[in-house]
Order: structure tokens, then C-alpha cells, then sequence
């Protein structure tokens, strides 16, 4: 252990900090360690009543006292070292060290070195006066030039709680931001924020322990300045000639903030490697705010930067590890409306019905005539001066309010505020009453929740309670609204009801509270709305100071690990669930906790169908940066042009309408993670399509895939094009069923010739197209650089549009490696031409034809085109082409023939045993290198089954094979089992769905499970098995010998006893799935043109 001059310094100082590190997990791990901890027999512990209570501070304290000198740290790192939290431990005693060096006194130079310190101790408290009085004066100044106390007392109160967690570690990690970036619309406060911040660091009450100097560096005072030394730059405000040099020596302990940066008049080209790290060389203050920005200076410093959005593109080049926090502000429109139905003054009365109006959750709740507890409560505030459209944000905000007006009466002597105990018994009765939907409470009701006479009498001269005037003992909340407020603060107020001497009640568990739904639960939804709203600590110090009592944050980490279960669990929640859970993260308007709470969640689906939808999903999925697929469907908001058009036009909420829309689109680039966005069966207007596209456009969109299904496009795609040139991240679009036709793809066409456009797969099934688009089809193909896949099924092209596409396919230069063409219309017309591209084109290597009337000789020309050397095709579709098997025959030589064929689909034709005979000669030659074949519906019968278990032995390829819906019944699939358990099979994927089996067959099929190791999948859905079969099934499937991974059995089909023992099956073994649908369609199993 060092020296005791550095041990009592960094006891009194240090060992706080090191505390402050420790998360809440972490602190109680320590507390609990620290119960035991003793440094020698007879030393004292610290009594745990008061260790269990301590805050950091206070712990801090209670360990120099009861460990003086050396052993408060002594006792520390032992507990640190327990915990394993070496990192801590390392850099603890290093500082100790560097303390002891810097504080010891023994000769003149320790004094001479101690003096120096104390000098820059008094430089730095000089600095902080100097500081306090300059950014004082400065917000006097902005006060005076027309922002009102008011404006100034609201940013403090909003923006406090801001600017203390800015460089905090978030919740889970351990990592602090060194770049923090202030965003926000111009006017909303961002520089009296960051002033607001100067002062109350130079006041000490703001990151004391954090930033030892914080620096202020103006845009505007910046560009008047050309070359400075960074010292030099600095020293505008510094108390001494000499500027700030030695605090430069630990940049960890600085912050600098550069206000403004949208202003700054500098182009920021210049290359890493010609920046300064050195901050005492002169040099352009270009370079030197490059330098710092990028991190090449002080790269251990701590930057916050201010910035409109527009120059956020400029800005985010330059930062590295930077967290952003977006400013949001209220439109100066939404606060000067006006309500004109309650109020005599018509100009409080227009007013408030705005607020109200613009906020379409409360506008519900309160619909007119609105409450009169609401009512009064906003009078109060106006007759106050306060801004009632904050009081308005949310249901919570306004009922705070409600409820602190109730207990400040105007005219009246103010009664005594209720007592911890007495608030607590009534948020109880409040919590069980809403459980209970008990609404109307008795005298015997108060007393068994402790309640006397005494107490009532508080809550009925406040209006939370009153009595009624015709039965006697008889009490209601004054609001059904109050009394689930009431409820909600229940589960917040601090108190132990675990403690309580009857057992814990269903109501008090807030597990069952969070996993409430509105659908199933209405009764619980407002309280858990309100829940919610109380976690904004604004609003609980709002409440604290109102009843005088002592509310608890434990709810939110509650909260966030019930978060991680929804967002973790296997099964995506529903739209219902996100669109509830983003209405209760919306109340909170706490950011970072919705950051913190949407971290969970890489998918979302939500349906947008309401305004409020679209006001809900756009504050929560801006925070949503885990966020990697987003699915969303918009109707019925976009065709409202008016709400209601008897309302006046200062109350008409429209005008968000499209400002709420920016903020969902603008997800497409402030998500880093972003890549895939799917919008089906979706109408936008075409202001609403040209913000989708403008955000599309934007330089850090990372989107991927993009997905618009049965969408509307009023502008014939010709926005969706333009973003194809413009965002080359984007290489999947899908536009099945939109109505773009023939019009809609010329503009695509253009795009896809663009040397920019890097889209890789298009999808334009069922578009309405004709063979009017065919020719601009083939010439994008001949000049598309990038086009990999094009699905064109659905549409009525007929054969003379495919004649077209095959002269873009034919050309040298196209590129196409997959085509789907089902249900277009086709005829044997255009086989001979298709048959030539599989021939000449050297990139083709996937072709699904799926249900056209092919015939036996459409499929002959291919045949032809398959038995060439130059046809590299890998996958052929051929599934409901209405042929029979006449084409066997040459199906089967050209197998034998062709080296490049893996994956061939015959379903759903014709072919009868006699037909896949013959194709069991090709398949079972060694030269036949098919792996996947698909003879689902094919009129297939037991007495095929030989052949096919012959071709499954001897052709070493083949490993998927799917015989559904055909009747091949126990007999036929006995082949199949003594073939797939010799050790030649080399079958991964087995369908037998629909195939006529029973029970019969699971001797055979148990045998071969607990002998094939290659057998991952098998689909046995749509056969009748029994419940006896399945428990000796069952036994087979825990075994650690079978392989299996999927097993399609329709569980709902089976009695209530066999699912208790495949849902056992698939507890015990883990890898197992046990599901209905065994199709996942991917394109390793050979449904890659379902995937479009």
C-alpha cells in the first residue's frame, strides 16, 4: 500500500468515484460482500442496517469511518479482486500510486510540485467564476432579447435530467460515450441547453466527479479566428496569462463542447494524417477543430457537439463512437391554439381545446365536453403562466397536473398533505379496486386498507375522494381516471408490500401488470398507460414534491427485463403487442429509457391505421437502434385530409400528419442497423411517397431489401426509381402486387440501366404487367450491370412478351442468374426460344416455369436444352406445367446427360408410376447429379416406391426428395425406411405430407430414425397416426441417436395427450422443432422462387 498522505487523499476523494463505477447490480454484489469483510479478528464491521440503506456517498463515508487511513482501500480492492473486476482494480491502484507520487511532501521539490498543484486549484476555481459569471450574463441576455423565465425554467427542468445522463454508462455495459451529439431543429434550445450546462458545472452542480474543466467553443466566435495554437484557443476565458497547459495533461478529465457546428464555416476535407495532436503548435483553427473532432487531439477527452439536422450528414463523417440524442420540440402552432367550449375567455377556452385537440391520446380520453377535473386543472395552470401544451404531452403529464391542482384549491385553506403511509393505503386501495373493477368503496373497504376516519377526511377535503350524498359511508375516486393514477403510483411509491403480513396478492405482482394486454385486460390498460408515465422522473419529482413523499425507480429495471423476455422470445410479438407497447413507451418521453427498452427487438411489425399509430411508431422506432427489419402496413391515415371538418383550422391536427411520417421514414438512415423495410398493403398520397423516397435517398440509409407490397404508387414509381440511383446500398426490391404496371416499369427500366443503380433482385409479381413492358424489360437486362434475379411471375405476359425477354437473355451482356416466369400465360410457343437462352446464356442458372401450359412438348424443348454441354442450369421448375409422362422419357436422358442439374421440380403433373420409372433410371445412375427433387402430386402410388428406393441407394447426389400428397400408403414408404436406414442413403429431407400413412408405418419409421445420422427433416402433416404410435415415436426422438431436426406433424390434429408428449419430446431434446409447416422456403432446399 502506497504512502498514507495518498491513501487519505483518494480515500476522501477517490474511493466515491470507484463507487460511482459500479452498476446497480454490482453495488449490491459489493454491499453484500462488505457485510462479511473484516481486516483482522478484532476489527469492527460496519452494522448492515446501515450498509443495506447507503447511498454511494454515504457508503463511501461509512467506509473511511469505520476504516480509517489505508483500509477503506484496502478493503475495496480485496472486495473488487472477489468480484473480478480487475480493470477496476488495475486502474484504482495505479491512481493511488500517481497520487502518492504527486503528494509527497518529503523534500523542497514535493513542496515546490504541491504548490504548483495548489496554484492550478486556484487557476481552476478562478476559472469556474470567471465562467459562472460569463454564461450567467448570457442567459439574463436571451431573457431579455424575448425567451421568458418560463421558457428557461422549462428547459432546466426538461433539460437537467438530460444533461446528467448524456455521459453516463448505459444500463447493461460498461461503456461511457466520449462523443455525445446534440441534434435539433433550429429555435429548440440546444444552445441555452449546453450554456445552461456551463453554468451549472461552474456552480458544482453538474459533473463534478466526472470533468474537472469543461470548455465552451462557439461556432460563430470560431470562424472570426484564423491560426491559434489550441492552448491558445482555449485561453479566451482562462483567469491566467499562460492558458491551460498543465490540465492538458489529463484529457480523460476535459470536455469540450463545440455549440453550433452547423455554423462553422469550414469545409473539413483535409486528410487524417495531416492533423495536429500537438495542441501548443500554431495551426488554422480549421485544423484544429478537425483535429479534435476526429479524435487526433486529446483523443481521451470528452466531446459534445450541437447541431441542426440538416448538417448531421456534414457531422457524422468526422465522430467516432459518437451517441446521438435527438432534441424534439413542440410547434409553437400546437401551444397557441385555443379550446372555446368550457371557458368564458374564448381565448383560454380556443386554447385549450387545441392542446387538447393535438394530442389525439388525451383528445380521446377527454372528448368533449371534457372533465372538469381537467378543465380546472388547466386553468390553474394558465392562471399560473405555465405552458399547458407540455401539460398536455401525455395522459400522465395532464393528470400530474390534474392531481396537484386538487391538492392546491384555489380559495381555501390548504389541508394537510397526506402522510408516506396514508398516500401508500390509498394507491392499495386505488391498485386492487382497478383489479377488481371495484369503483365504489365502503367504510369497512377503507379500514381493512388502513384507512380511518382521520385519513379519509385528507382525501375528501382534496377531491381525490368523495363521499356520496345519498348512501352513507360511500366513497368514490372524484375520476375513474384518478383512481387508476392512484393505481399506477402504487408500484412506484417506495415500501416493501412483500413485507406485509397476509401473502403477496395477484394485483401486487407487476409481472401480471406488464403482461396485461387492452385486448384482453381493457380495465388495466389506463393504469398501466399511467404506470408507464411515472417512470418519466420529471413527472415523479413532480409527484414527490406535491405529496411530500418518496417514490422509487425500481419499476424501470423491472421493466427492461421483462423488455428483454418479449424481445428475446422466439415467437415475434404481434402487431397488437408493439403497437401497445409503443403507446406506453410514448407516455414515458423519456428517450433513453426507450432506447434502453426497444434495444431488445430486431423485428418489428406494426400496423399503421390510425394518426395516433403513426405519432406512437415514430417516437418509439427512432430508438429502436437494434432495429433490423421493420415490416409496417399504412392505411387511413394518409386519405384524411381533414379530421373533422367542423372543427376550426387552428385545431386541425393534420399538419403533423406528414411530420410524424418524416420521423418513422427517417428510421432509413439514423439506424445504423437497418436492412430490411417491408410496407404491404399500404396507401400513401404522394407527399407521403416523396418523404419515403427522400429518407431512401439519404447518403446513410443502409437499407438493404425493401419490400412494397400491395402498395399504391400515385406517382407510376417514378420516386422509387430515382432512389435506385441514388442509394447503392439497395439491392433487393420487392413489388409484388403493386399497382405500377407497364407505365411503372419503364421508369424502373431507366433506373436499372443507370451505371449507379447497384439493385441486385427485383420482384414484379402480379403488377398488372402485359407484354407491352417485354422490350424495356430485355434492353435493361442487356445494360444492367447489377441485376442478378428478376421474378416476373403473375403477370399476363404470354409468348410474345417472353420472345422479347429471351433477346435481352440471349445477349452476351446480361448478366440475369435468376428468372421466374409462373403463371404468365405461357404456351409451348415460347419453349423453343427459352431453350435457346439455356443454351447460350452463360449466367443463367435458376428457371421456374411453374404453372403454365407447357405440355409434354414445351417440356421436350427443354429437355433438348438441358442434354447440351453449354446449358449450365442448376434449378429447373417445371411444377403444374400439364405434362404427363410422355415427357419422362426425355426428362430421363437429359439427366443422364447433363452435369449441372441439381434441383428439379415435377410437382403437380402428371407423371404416374409409369413416369417416374423412367426417371428412376436417370436418378439412379451414378452420372445423375441431381440433389433435390420435388414429385409432390404427381398421381404417385405404392408401386413406385421400389424404384424410388432404389435411385435413394444408388444415386450418392441425391439428398432431398418430396413425395407429398401422393398415395403411397404404409406398403409404399416400407421401401423407403429399409432404403433410407442402409448406409449408402445419403437423404437429408424426406416429404411424405398428405401420403395416406397410419400408424403402421412408425415401427418402420422409429427404425429408421434411430439408425439413419444424415435424416435431418421429415414431414409426416396430413396422415392419420395414432396416439400409441406417437408415445413409442416419441421415445425415438429423445434419443440422443436420432438426428432429426424437423418433424411436420400437425400437433392440433392429434388428442390432447399426444401433445403433452411431442411438446416433452421437444423439451427434452433441444434441437429438435416439432411444427406443421416443414417448408421453410429457402433456397438451399430448392424454393428459391418462392423467396422473390
Amino acid at each position: 500500500m502506497t504512502h498514507l498522505s495518498s491513501s487519505s487523499f483518494f480515500s476522501d476523494f477517490g474511493l466515491l468515484l470507484y463507487l460511482e463505477e459500479l452498476n446497480k447490480e454490482e453495488l449490491i454484489r459489493f454491499k453484500s460482500f462488505l457485510k462479511n469483510e473484516t481486516l483482522e479478528p478484532r476489527s469492527c464491521r460496519i452494522p448492515w442496517s446501515e450498509v443495506k440503506k447507503a447511498k454511494r456517498k454515504d457508503l463511501a463515508d461509512l467506509m473511511s469511518k469505520y476504516y480509517p487511513g489505508e483500509q477503506a482501500w484496502e478493503v475495496a480492492l480485496s472486495i473488487f479482486g472477489k468480484m473480478n473486476l480487475k480493470d477496476l482494480c488495475q486502474r484504482a491502484k495505479a491512481e493511488i500510486n500517481w497520487t502518492a507520487q504527486t503528494m509527497r511532501t518529503e523534500d523542497t521539490e514535493a513542496r515546490e510540485v504541491q504548490g504548483d498543484q495548489e496554484a492550478v486549484l486556484g487557476d481552476g476555481a478562478e476559472y469556474r467564476i470567471q465562467i459562472r459569471e460569463k454564461f450567467r450574463i448570457m442567459l439574463d441576455k436571451n431573457h431579455l432579447l424575448g425567451k421568458s423565465g418560463d421558457f428557461c425554467h422549462e428547459i432546466a427542468q426538461e433539460g437537467r435530467e438530460l444533461l446528467e445522463r448524456l455521459f453516463g454508462e448505459e444500463v447493461g455495459t460498461e461503456e461511457q460515450p466520449q462523443t455525445v451529439v446534440l441534434q435539433g431543429a433550429a429555435g429548440i434550445g440546444k444552445t441555452t441547453l449546453v450554456r445552461m450546462m456551463m453554468l451549472d458545472w461552474a456552480q458544482g452542480n453538474l459533473y463534478q466527479q466526472k470533468f474537472t474543466y469543461v470548455f465552451y467553443l462557439n461556432a460563430r466566435e470560431i470562424n472570426q479566428l484564423r491560426e491559434r495554437s489550441f492552448v491558445q484557443l482555449l485561453s479566451k476565458d482562462w483567469p491566467s496569462t499562460e492558458g491551460p497547459i498543465e490540465i492538458m495533461s489529463q484529457p480523460s478529465r476535459l470536455l469540450f463542447i463545440i455549440d453550433s457546428f452547423d455554423e462553422l464555416n469550414f469545409a473539413f476535407e483535409e486528410p487524417e494524417f495531416v492533423l495536429c495532436a500537438d495542441w501548443t503548435q500554431v495551426h488554422p483553427v480549421s485544423f484544429l477543430m478537425s483535429s479534435l473532432l476526429r479524435k487526433v487531439m486529446l483523443p481521451e477527452s470528452s466531446l459534445l457537439v450541437t447541431t441542426k439536422l440538416t448538417a448531421w450528414r456534414k457531422l457524422k463523417p468526422l465522430l467516432k463512437n459518437r451517441h446521438s440524442i435527438q432534441l424534439l420540440g413542440m410547434s409553437e402552432d400546437a401551444r397557441q391554439e385555443y379550446i372555446y367550449q368550457f371557458f368564458e375567455d374564448q381565448s383560454w377556452a380556443l386554447q385549450v381545446f387545441s392542446c387538447l385537440r393535438n394530442s389525439v391520446m388525451l383528445f380521446n380520453m377527454c372528448k368533449v365536453p371534457v372533465c372538469w377535473v381537467v378543465c380546472n386543472c388547466l386553468e390553474q395552470q394558465m392562471e399560473k403562466g405555465a405552458d399547458i401544451t407540455l401539460t398536455c404531452k401525455t395522459t400522465t403529464s395532464l393528470f400530474a397536473c390534474c392531481i396537484s391542482s386538487l391538492l392546491t384549491q384555489v380559495d381555501r385553506s390548504f389541508p394537510g398533505l397526506p402522510s408516506q403511509t396514508q398516500l401508500r393505503s390509498l394507491c392499495h386501495l386505488a391498485a386492487k379496486g382497478v383489479w377488481t373493477m371495484t369503483y365504489v368503496f365502503y367504510k369497512e373497504n377503507l379500514r381493512r386498507h388502513g384507512l380511518v376516519k382521520s385519513d379519509v377526511s385528507i382525501f375528501l377535503d382534496t377531491n381525490i375522494l368523495q363521499k356520496d350524498t345519498e348512501y352513507e359511508n360511500c366513497y368514490v375516486f372524484t375520476h375513474l381516471h384518478i383512481q387508476e393514477f392512484f393505481a399506477a403510483m402504487f408500484y412506484v411509491l417506495e415500501g416493501n408490500w412483500d413485507a406485509r403480513d397476509d401473502s403477496l396478492q395477484s394485483f401486487e405482482n407487476l409481472e401480471l401488470v406488464l403482461e396485461s394486454s387492452s385486448y384482453k385486460d381493457p380495465h388495466l390498460s389506463q393504469m398501466k398507460c399511467f404506470l408507464f408515465g411515472l417512470l418519466n422522473e420529471d413527472r415523479m419529482k413532480q409527484l414527490e414534491e406535491t405529496f411530500n413523499c418518496t417514490m422509487s425507480l425500481e419499476v424501470k429495471w423491472t421493466i427492461l427485463q421483462w423488455m428483454e423476455t418479449l424481445g428475446s422470445s422466439e415467437q415475434l410479438p404481434s402487431h397488437l403487442v408493439f403497437l401497445e407497447l409503443f403507446f406506453h413507451l410514448y407516455e414515458t418521453q423519456d428517450e433513453v429509457f426507450v432506447s434502453q427498452a426497444m434495444r431488445y427487438f430486431q423485428k418489428v411489425v406494426i400496423n399503421i391505421c390510425e394518426e395516433i399509430h403513426l405519432l406512437l411508431s415514430s417516437f418509439c422506432l427512432k430508438h429502436c437502434q437494434c432495429l433490423r427489419t421493420m415490416k409496417l402496413m399504412v392505411t387511413g391515415v394518409f386519405e384524411k385530409k381533414m379530421l373533422n371538418s367542423s372543427f376550426p383550422p387552428e385545431t386541425w391536427a393534420g399538419s403533423h400528419i406528414f411530420h410524424w411520417w418524416q420521423d418513422l421514414c427517417s428510421v432509413l438512415h439514423t439506424n445504423k442497423h437497418l436492412r430490411e423495410v417491408i410496407l404491404c398493403h399500404s396507401n400513401l398520397d404522394e407527399l407521403a411517397m416523396k418523404i419515403f423516397n427522400l429518407e431512401l435517398r439519404h447518403p446513410n440509409c443502409k437499407l438493404q431489401k425493401l419490400r412494397l407490397r400491395f402498395t399504391s404508387f400515385p406517382d407510376l414509381c417514378q420516386g422509387i426509381s430515382g432512389s435506385l440511383t441514388h442509394n447503392q446500398n439497395l439491392i433487393h426490391l420487392d413489388l409484388k402486387g403493386s399497382d405500377i404496371g407497364d407505365d411503372g416499369v419503364k421508369s424502373l427500366c431507366e433506373a436499372l440501366k443507370h451505371p449507379d443503380c447497384k439493385l441486385q433482385s427485383l420482384s414484379l409479381e402480379s403488377c398488372d404487367l402485359t407484354t407491352v413492358c417485354c422490350l424495356n424489360i430485355s434492353k435493361a437486362l442487356v445494360r444492367s450491370q447489377s441485376l442478378l434475379s428478376l421474378n416476373l411471375s403473375t403477370n399476363n405476359l404470354l409468348d410474345d412478351g417472353v420472345k422479347l425477354l429471351c433477346e435481352g437473355l440471349m445477349h452476351p451482356k446480361c448478366n440475369l442468374e435468376k428468372l421466374s416466369l409462373e403463371s404468365c400465360g405461357l404456351t409451348v410457343a415460347c419453349c423453343e426460344d427459352l431453350s435457346l437462352v439455356l443454351i447460350s446464356n452463360k449466367r443463367l442458372t435458376h428457371l421456374c416455369l411453374a404453372d403454365n401450359m407447357l405440355g409434354d412438348g414445351g417440356v421436350k424443348f427443354m429437355s433438348e436444352a438441358l442434354k447440351h454441354p453449354q446449358c449450365i442450369l442448376q434449378s429447373l421448375v417445371l411444377r403444374r406445367c400439364h405434362f404427363t409422362s410422355l415427357s419422362s422419357e426425355s426428362l430421363s436422358a437429359s439427366l443422364l446427360h447433363n452435369k449441372s442439374l441439381m434441383h428439379l421440380d415435377l410437382g403437380s403433373n402428371c407423371l404416374q408410376d409409369d413416369g417416374v420409372k423412367l426417371l428412376c433410371d436417370a436418378f439412379r445412375h451414378p452420372s445423375c447429379s441431381l440433389q433435390d427433387l420435388e414429385l409432390m402430386g404427381c398421381v404417385l402410388t405404392s408401386a413406385c416406391c421400389l424404384d424410388l428406393a432404389s435411385a435413394i441407394l444408388n444415386n450418392p447426389n441425391l439428398q432431398s426428395l418430396d413425395l407429398g400428397n401422393n398415395d403411397l400408403q404404409d406398403d409404399g414408404v416400407k421401401f423407403l425406411f429399409e432404403a433410407l436406414r442402409h448406409p449408402n442413403c445419403n437423404i437429408q429431407r424426406l416429404g411424405l405430407e398428405h401420403c395416406g400413412l397410419t400408424s403402421l408405418c412408425c415401427q418402420d419409421l422409429s427404425s429408421t430414425l434411430s439408425s439413419n445420422q444424415g435424416l435431418i427433416k421429415i414431414s409426416l402433416t396430413l396422415n392419420t397416426l395414432e396416439r400409441e404410435e406417437i408415445m413409442k415415436l416419441s421415445e425415438v426422438l429423445r434419443s440422443t441417436e436420432c438426428k432429426l431436426q424437423v418433424l411436420g406433424l400437425c400437433k392440433e390434429a392429434l388428442d390432447e395427450e399426444a401433445q403433452k408428449l411431442l411438446e416433452a419430446v421437444a423439451s427434452s431434446n433441444l434441437r429438435l422443432a416439432v411444427k406443421q409447416d416443414c417448408n421453410d422456403h429457402e433456397e438451399e432446399d430448392g424454393s428459391w422462387w418462392r423467396c422473390f
